[in-house]
């Protein structure tokens, strides 16, 4: 159903990296959405009010907000196609975020509701009259809530949309809390067994777990969250292929919304390169880069000292040693300075997240480099290593 969904309503569903693509994946999650929930909000509010139960019509209260969260969706999608303005340069792709944000919240502010409900519930229960065929349109609503979430998680995970990703965590989440709503129904008519306050606190912990997840994926991303490893890794390895291009390092993606990302990275050069055909080399890089993934692309040059014995020998020695520390180090940009009373050895270090006294391992770098040569005085710039390699020919 999904897969002719797509090629249904989506022209070269595909194409995914083309924002016209993103926004027609993300009208065909929305609109299916709130249809569907719209009609099981319906059937569970008719049947709660009929059997008296509180979970029941709590069950279609989630569904309808469910289609606001829908609405926010589709309302976000469609912004985030506006094209840059002065005020935005960069377009307005992070809308997407913040749809993510709004579903989460939405989501949040239901499940404490119906904790409350279901805890009044608990302490005045009131009596339910449930009958086969409510039993038959509760197991309805687990198969449709079932199938939305591969549907919402497919569609999500093909656009990188993050606010169908969270729609789809929902649905999975209302598709355990209407199972647990038919279970309750069961008791209730052949044991004849109270629960139903007990099973909507249950229910509202599952919405509020689904929530805290949704909002803790969402504001990672508003706040920086980890760069995109593959598509880092699919530009370090094209990069490499150029002519010229001796390694690569200081890779950042810039995040301004899904599928809206701008990359920086240091290309090592030798010194000794033609510096007009090597600048020729770069350009060509930059266009055919961004070209393939979509991104925009910018390459700074970095001339390294190639064919210098003692530079090339020191500098083995000291990449030995940071890759024997815990965790293991890695260098760039070496360069070896003498002067009249020592030799400055210049060069960048890498670092990962947990590394934060900078001061001490400074120390501990130069120390080694002493050993080497008394001579030696380290000057060190420490940089993060957000994708954690280093390519080298």
């Amino acid at each position: 159903m999904t897969a002719w969904l797509i090629r249904r309503f989506i022209k070269n569903p595909e194409n995914t990296g083309d924002q016209q693509v993103r926004q027609a994946y993300g009208t065909l999650g929305s609109i299916t959405g709130m249809a569907l929930n719209l009609f099981l909000s319906l059937i569970k509010i008719l049947m709660g009010f009929l059997t008296g139960s509180v979970a029941v019509t709590a069950d279609g209260i989630n569904n309808l907000s469910d289609a606001g969260g829908s609405l926010i969706a589709l309302i976000a999608v469609r912004m985030a196609q506006k094209p840059l303005d002065e005020d935005h340069p960069f377009g307005h792709g992070r809308i997407e975020y913040l749809g993510a944000l709004s579903v989460g919240v939405l989501i949040a502010v239901f499940g404490v509701e119906l904790m409350i409900s279901s805890v009044e519930s608990i302490f005045a229960p009131q009596a339910t009259s449930f009958s086969v065929l409510t039993v038959v349109l509760l197991l309805l609503g687990v198969g449709i809530k079932l199938w939305m979430s591969r549907f919402f998680k497919t569609l999500g995970s093909k656009t990188d949309n993050p606010t169908l990703l969270a729609t789809g965590q929902d649905s999975l989440s209302d598709a355990i809390a209407t199972f647990a709503v038919f279970i309750s129904a069961m008791l209730t008519m052949l044991l004849g067994w109270p629960i139903d306050g007990y099973v909507g606190a249950l229910v509202s912990l599952l919405v509020l777990k689904a929530a805290f997840d949704v909002l803790k994926d969402t504001v990672g991303r508003l706040l920086g969250g980890k760069p995109d490893q593959e598509l880092g890794n699919k530009l370090v390895e094209m990069l490499m292929q150029y002519p010229g291009i001796l390694g690569v390092h200081d890779l950042v993606l810039h995040d301004y919304g899904p599928g809206r990302a701008f990359a920086s990275v240091h290309a090592e050069i030798s010194a000794a390169s033609d510096l007009v055909a090597i600048h020729e080399v770069i350009d060509n890089a930059e266009r055919e880069i961004s070209q393939t993934l979509k991104i925009p692309v910018c390459i700074h040059m970095d001339p390294i000292l190639t064919g210098d014995e003692k530079t090339e020998k020191t500098q083995k020695q000291m990449a030995e040693y940071l890759s024997s520390l815990t965790p293991p180090l890695k260098l760039h940009d070496f360069r070896r300075v003498p002067g009249e009373k020592h030799i400055n050895l210049i060069f960048d270090v890498l670092l990962p997240p947990e590394i934060r006294d900078t001061k001490a391992l400074q120390d501990g770098i130069s120390a080694h480099a002493r050993t080497l040569d008394p001579r030696y005085r380290c000057v060190i710039q420490f940089d993060r290593d957000y994708f954690q390699f280093e390519a080298k020919k």
